[in-house]
């Protein structure tokens, strides 16, 4: 047997390799039998609670009635920013009227190029003010992360108390989770340069949140 080979061995043997099904049911067995921990009184209207976070988190907030709406209210934004009128959508999204707003809205990954990006979400965390974004075919990870202006549309329905809840929809909707799954509170920032908060840093330096009150 060479080093390597015998090296190998040694590893498979300290991992339990050959035991993965057993040791992954004992691991999934203990973590459904864990109970939470405390967890903070929030008021009932979730939505109230999310949008105040959000705010506190330099993200500026909008609410409309259903989805139907969300072109309009981005071209509102667009235009108070002086942003033009073309954007990047993931493809949940980009079949929504864009065109009919005087917006130019293509649906695909970003690119550098990519001055505005616009998304739903998978879910919205009130304790927090915090967005949860699933990567897929139809929610490009890219969309939400290059361009410096992120829009995001957040259905209320999809508006959860807490992390652990978040999870735990996570849990039940998919069953596992993806590639990537990215919990976004605010603007990017950072401290790092004589502890000045600087927003853009690492990420869109705006985020703009469109509430939807209805979901049809």
């Amino acid at each position: 047997m060479s080093s390597r080979e015998e090296i190998l061995k040694r590893v498979r043997a300290g991992v339990g390799k050959d035991d993965f099904a057993r040791r992954k049911a004992v691991a999934e067995a203990y973590m459904a039998a864990q109970k939470r921990g405390p967890q903070p009184v929030m008021a009932e209207d979730l939505a109230a609670r999310f949008q105040a976070k959000a705010e506190y988190l330099s993200s500026t907030v909008e609410q409309i009635e259903t989805l139907n709406d969300a072109p309009a209210a981005v071209a509102r934004h667009l235009a108070t920013l002086g942003l033009g009128v073309q954007a990047v959508a993931t493809p949940d999204v980009a079949g929504l009227a864009w065109a009919a707003a005087g917006l130019e809205v293509c649906g695909r990954v970003a690119v550098d190029a990519d001055l505005v990006g616009i998304s739903g979400c998978f879910c919205a965390i009130a304790e927090t003010g915090t967005l949860l974004l699933l990567s897929g075919p139809d929610s490009p990870a890219t969309v939400s992360l290059l361009p410096e202006t992120h829009i995001a549309l957040v259905p209320e329905s999809r508006i959860v108390a807490t992390m652990e809840d978040a999870f735990a929809l996570l849990r039940a909707e998919r069953g596992g989770l993806p590639r990537a799954a990215n919990f976004i509170s605010g603007p990017s920032r950072t401290g790092d340069i004589e502890q000045t908060i600087v927003l853009g840093a690492h990420g869109p330096c705006r985020v703009h949140l469109i509430m939807v009150k209805k979901d049809v």
